[in-house]
């Protein structure tokens, strides 16, 4: 059996490439093109293809929408993002409406290959520069994590309400003490969390899950 791919592309020269290259593998066949988002969203679903190469930025939808739809509906065809955009935001944003792997369009035809086959295997394939900026970030949130580990009771109680938007006296009227203890409570956390500011401290604390 082949593995029957999909390609959601409106770049047309880039897409007949992929088609090329697909059908030119024995194990594989490009059973559809598409070149804008709204007849693929509408066609998709019927033609129950195993792997979809989707584009993220087609002229009429985003290709992480119609990822994030068709999932759902689609739950035995494998979505793979092949992009030119490298940024953590769209990144992430793909993977969480259920894309199983990122590649950036300067990928060799030969490694799109590789990785339509290890994504319809279950695996999750990714440009290299892609799979270093994932194990950054997740590196980043561990190093996060455990800097609010150091944080006394009182100061993550103080941190929270800072986070909620109080002031200073706002906050040491409800700890009942002086505003120069809650001051020393927030250059503690400062130093801690190794922020200068409150929006940078509120931020590692609104990302600690």
């Amino acid at each position: 059996m082949k593995i029957r791919i999909a390609v959601v592309e409106d770049d047309k020269n880039y897409n007949q490439a992929l088609k090329k290259i697909i059908d030119f593998q024995k194990d594989m066949e490009c059973v559809a093109q598409f070149y804008n988002g709204k007849t693929a969203l509408q066609e998709l679903e019927d033609l129950e293809p195993d792997v979809v190469l989707m584009d993220i930025q087609l002229q009429d939808l985003s290709g992480i929408d119609i990822v994030f739809q068709l999932t759902e509906t689609m739950p035995n065809t494998t979505f793979v993002m092949c992009t030119s955009f490298e940024n953590d935001e769209k990144i992430f944003s793909a993977l969480r409406a259920g894309a199983s792997g990122y590649l950036v369009k300067g990928e060799p035809m030969d490694k799109i290959i590789q990785a339509i086959q290890e994504a319809h295997k279950g695996g999750a394939p990714m440009s290299f520069a892609i799979a270093k900026r994932v194990l950054y970030h997740f590196q980043e949130s561990k190093v996060q994590v455990q800097s609010l580990t150091l944080l006394t009771v009182t100061e993550k109680e103080v941190l929270e309400l800072l986070a909620q938007g109080l002031l200073y006296k706002e906050i040491a009227d409800k700890k009942y003490v002086t505003i120069d203890t809650i001051k020393k409570h927030i250059g503690n956390i400062y130093r801690k969390l190794q922020v200068s500011n409150k929006i940078e401290a509120i931020n590692k604390f609104n990302n600690k899950n």
